[in-house]
């Protein structure tokens, strides 16, 4: 499945009917099974519907964070993403990839 920024932002859980969605890379996976971490009112609710992948890799929940950009992230940042990746991967099912 390809998504759109604007189509992943609806699996954002305030849905019930619809699964929950974090991007890292552009890879999605769906954490429906993380709801109590990624639904509202969860820890990291701001990753829910968004390509989370700066901000995973900077260790942030700033809004301005939450971003597929990459770029000046300092190679303690990239791995710190890749850890996060291997996590997701091992934890919830990749479901698609966010087109540009």
């Amino acid at each position: 499945m390809e998504l759109t920024p604007q189509q992943l932002s609806q699996y954002n859980g305030t849905d019930p009917s619809k699964p929950i969605y974090v991007a890292i890379k552009g890879r999605v996976f769906d954490v429906t099974a993380g709801k109590s971490f990624y639904g509202p009112g969860g820890p990291y609710a701001m990753f829910a519907g968004k390509d989370a992948s700066r901000a995973l890799a900077k260790m942030s929940k700033n809004d301005e964070d939450v971003s597929p950009s990459l770029d000046g992230l300092s190679e303690k940042e990239i791995g710190v993403l890749t850890d996060w990746e291997n996590k997701f991967q091992a934890k919830y099912p990749v479901v698609g990839r966010v087109l540009n």
